[in-house]
Formats: structure tokens, sequence, C-alpha cells
């Protein structure tokens, strides 16, 4: 059973770079620490405070063992670290979901031959 934990960040709108700079760490850390990163996403119009990131486990147990791999890094809590300091994330909800099958990650048909 493949899982995603799907976090929700409300973020202060006027820290925007901020927050890109702590997902973009995370680009390095996560996969380190046994995470298959499926990415973050900055508002890009609409509301303008409200930023997600979904990464994958095998199990709730991979990512309890990934929990626990995240804290023992040293870059990983450097990150946390920052978040704290700069205060960009107001508000974080973390949901773990499961995938339908035959509906995730197709390719459009829009323009392919019938």
């Amino acid at each position: 059973m493949t899982i995603t934990c799907f976090i929700r960040y409300q973020i202060d709108p006027f820290q925007r770079d901020g927050f890109k700079q702590y997902a973009e760490n995370w680009g390095r850390i996560i996969p380190r620490c046994g995470g298959h990163l499926l990415g973050y996403f900055l508002p890009h119009e609409g509301t303008n405070d409200i930023a997600w990131g979904l990464i994958a486990f095998a199990s709730l147990a991979a990512y309890e063992a990934y929990r626990a791999r995240l804290k023992a890094d040293a870059e990983s809590r450097a990150n946390f670290a920052f978040a704290q300091a700069k205060r960009f994330i107001l508000r974080e909800e973390r949901s773990f979901v499961e995938i339908v099958e035959g509906t995730f990650g197709l390719p459009s048909t829009l323009g392919s031959p019938a």
C-alpha cells in the first residue's frame, strides 16, 4: 500500500521566498531520509497564502521510520529551526491519503492520435 502525506501550509504571503527556500531544502533532505518527494507547491494565482507538500511512503510504518530519521538528521533540524525563526509558516495540517488506482499520473490525451 502506498500512502501520501499531504501537507497543507498556511504561509505568510510576504515571506513566500522564505517558504520557497524551506521547500527547496526539503528537496535534498526528504529523499535522503526515505521519503518519496512528489513535490512542494507554492500559490501562483488565487489564494496567496496556501502551499502544499506531498510525500509518498510504502506504509505508515515507513513514514514513522522516516520521521525518526528526520529527527536525527542535522540538515533537517536546521530547516525546521529556519522555519521557526523566520515564522513564514502560520499553520500546518497533515492528511494521509491513498491513490485511487487508475487516476494518478495519467498523461493528457489532447493532441494524441485517436
